[in-house]
């Protein structure tokens, strides 16, 4: 069960559906806080969430933000341990996802930059229509800025 979420997916918030406009820098501090927040108690709990994405999020009564479906969710992850299973939303895959190097509670951290990049800016960090590119761009893109 799920408290009501009247407010729909966050989705709908950064693509401007039901006449709403992007968030402004504010509100995606306050999501990135809360989200920190989700992902820090399911790592808690052994949890890696790997499915972060706005379609993914849904705005509650109070406008607070809740994740919503676990079904790629791995459990029994420590905070060292790895896992293989190659899932998740093609415009959030982690580089460790891409080439396949294993990936553990980081991955999480990873969608969460990612979908704080699209909070701010309307798209994925990576996005592109081709999907080979958008790919390889995730795995080559330089990380140190």
């Amino acid at each position: 069960m799920l408290d009501l979420c009247p407010g729909g997916e966050l989705f709908s918030y950064i693509a401007g559906g039901n006449g709403r406009g992007r968030i402004t820098e504010m509100q995606a501090k306050i999501c990135f806080a809360e989200l920190l927040l989700a992902l820090e108690h399911l790592h808690s709990q052994r949890v890696v969430y790997r499915d972060l994405k706005p379609e993914n999020v849904l705005v509650d009564v109070e406008g607070h933000l809740r994740l919503a479906d676990f079904g790629l969710s791995k459990m029994e992850i420590g905070p060292i341990d790895m896992t293989a299973t190659f899932c998740g939303s093609p415009e959030y895959m982690a580089p460790e996802m891409l080439a396949q190097l294993g990936h553990g509670h980081a991955l999480d951290f990873y969608q969460l930059g990612a979908l704080l990049y699209e909070l701010l800016s309307g798209l994925p960090p990576f996005y592109s229509q081709n999907r080979l590119k958008m790919y390889q761009d995730i795995i080559t893109a330089n990380r140190t800025t």
